[in-house]
């Protein structure tokens, strides 16, 4: 008795003309992206405004500045400083480099200020991919949720005769898909995938064409 076949890519027959097992465990292959678009000047990724890092910065930012004008105005009256303030100077005036705090601190600032570049030069808004532009659509730009593009990759995939359940993870880069089919040649059913969902993806509309990568498998055997 021969051995089932695993991890079979394509659908021809092996050498010698022999059958192929039906047995077959898994199917799988990964694809170069699709062809891309024509440009159309609508590939720019969408901008994050950010709002809340922006109000948490402006706030910590309007807070400090707001102390320390305190704390000036005070010692041009000739009144004392702030307690803390002075506390913190002497402190600090005291403290080696190498103290544990002041390195604590002074990482603590280096953190912060490299999320906040990163901030800066990201575009955000990774979930919304950008969509093509029509002639004569001027300036309007549109955007696809990842989501509904998995949901709607999903519903293509379902439609395919053999397919139990299909798992499809969209990214900027790839399509994954993951489908179990509890009938039909494994092969033959990633085949009829990749044709659906190459269309589908085409059909999304979007600048830049993902690429696909389709994984089909029988059902967990129960017990």
């Amino acid at each position: 008795m021969s051995e089932p076949v695993k991890g079979s890519v394509g659908g021809s027959e092996p050498a010698g003309g022999s059958v192929r097992e039906l047995d077959q465990s898994a199917s799988a292959a990964a694809y170069r992206p699709l062809p891309a678009a024509e440009d159309d000047g609508g590939a720019r990724r969408f901008w994050s405004r950010r709002r809340i890092p922006a109000a948490l910065l402006a706030a910590v930012v309007a807070a400090g500045a707001g102390l320390l004008l305190f704390d000036v105005v005070s010692v041009r009256a000739e009144r004392p400083g702030m307690r803390w303030r002075r506390s913190l100077a002497d402190d600090l005036a005291s403290r080696p480099v190498d103290d544990t705090w002041v390195l604590v601190g002074a990482g603590a600032a280096v953190v912060v200020g490299a999320w906040l570049l990163v901030l800066a030069v990201t575009p955000g808004l990774r979930n919304l991919l950008p969509m093509r532009r029509r002639a004569g659509e001027g300036d309007v730009r549109a955007g696809l949720d990842r989501d509904a593009a998995e949901l709607v990759l999903r519903d293509r995939a379902m439609e395919v005769s053999g397919v139990q359940s299909v798992r499809v993870r969209v990214r900027r880069s790839r399509v994954g898909v993951r489908a179990v089919s509890h009938f039909r040649e494994l092969d033959e059913v990633r085949s009829d995938l990749d044709t659906v969902l190459g269309d589908g993806i085409r059909e999304l509309g979007l600048v830049r064409r993902p690429a696909l990568s389709v994984q089909v498998r029988r059902p967990a055997k129960k017990g």
